[in-house]
């Protein structure tokens, strides 16, 4: 499941599972809700993301959230997503972390690329609401609040998730 993953356009190492409480591991789980399947939940108090399925049950990923300040929470919809995506950092964070100004015109698809293998991008009714689900190589900082404010998913979880999430779909951020 979090094994080096050679085949992608930017091979993906394998995952250091001494850096990962097993809690996150990813997990197929009786999840009872009345969303549809196919909808995305995150429930950031616990930093799960379930990816509702069919009789009751879910995939369920450990993330890592955004931290105090910036947190957001509602209802929308997974607008598209990208695979390697550049990512450009907002012009308030550049404001925050002066050092990222040298990304201010997009930083390159890689494996150190702050979006990493896959985002998906978070948008209410026709409006970016600049959140994403996005990958990391950071084992360490899933299940813990720490981010800008997007949802991180390790590598492989991102991945798995990218193929199965259709656009369109919707997601809920549990506050």
């Amino acid at each position: 499941m979090y094994r080096a993953m050679p085949e992608e356009r930017f091979p993906i190492p394998a995952v250091d599972l001494t850096r990962l409480d097993p809690a996150f591991h990813r997990a197929v789980v009786d999840y009872s809700t009345s969303e549809a399947p196919g909808t995305v939940i995150v429930d950031t108090p616990n930093c799960y993301l379930y990816h509702v399925g069919e009789g009751g049950t879910a995939t369920r990923y450990g993330v890592g959230i955004g931290r105090a300040g910036f947190e957001w929470s509602g209802r929308a919809h997974i607008a598209y997503g990208r695979e390697w995506p550049v990512w450009t950092p907002p012009a308030d964070m550049i404001a925050r972390q002066p050092p990222l100004e040298k990304w201010r015109y997009g930083q390159p698809p890689g494996i150190n690329n702050a979006l990493g293998a896959r985002a998906l991008y978070i948008h209410q009714g026709n409006r970016d609401t600049l959140y994403r689900l996005h990958g990391t190589g950071e084992a360490h900082t899933i299940g813990k609040a720490i981010s800008s404010g997007c949802v991180r998913l390790l590598h492989q979880d991102i991945v798995h998730l990218y193929d199965k999430v259709k656009w369109g779909s919707p997601i809920v951020v549990l506050a």
